[in-house]
């Protein structure tokens, strides 16, 4: 018998149910999520084209990513009526909510990442495809 914390999967299973903070590694850790609330949060609010720059993102990329994350609501986009027309992209309190996680992860990487990196160089198997 399994106890009540262990998971085995079956044919009906959702492996999401597996691990609970799943959906949201998948909303907050894809592919330039981080860096987009981690630069809203430590400069606040941004144009697009100051985010392009300070990430190093392409435009379609941050375009479908900022969509994305104002979707969720962790950004807010914010339209003025100039001409040029000037947007503007700030974190939302949601996002911010995120500010422990990230701190957390900053972390834990000052603390131990020479050590997987040293892992990774001590390291003899073949390596993932």
């Amino acid at each position: 018998m399994t106890s009540p914390t262990t998971w085995r999967p079956g044919a009906a299973d959702d492996p999401a149910d597996a691990c609970p903070i799943t959906p949201v590694v998948d909303l907050i850790f894809s592919r330039w999520t981080t860096p987009i609330l981690w630069t809203l949060q430590e400069h606040g609010t941004q144009r697009f084209v100051e985010l392009e720059r300070r990430i190093g993102v392409t435009p379609k990329v941050l375009t479908q990513r900022l969509r994305q994350l104002e979707r969720d609501g962790l950004v807010q986009r914010e339209i003025f009526a100039e001409v040029p027309p000037r947007v503007e992209y700030r974190i939302t309190e949601l996002g911010s909510s995120f500010r422990p996680v990230f701190a957390a992860l900053s972390q834990w990487s000052g603390q131990h990442m020479a050590d997987v990196e040293a892992a990774r160089a001590g390291y003899a198997g073949p390596l993932p495809r």
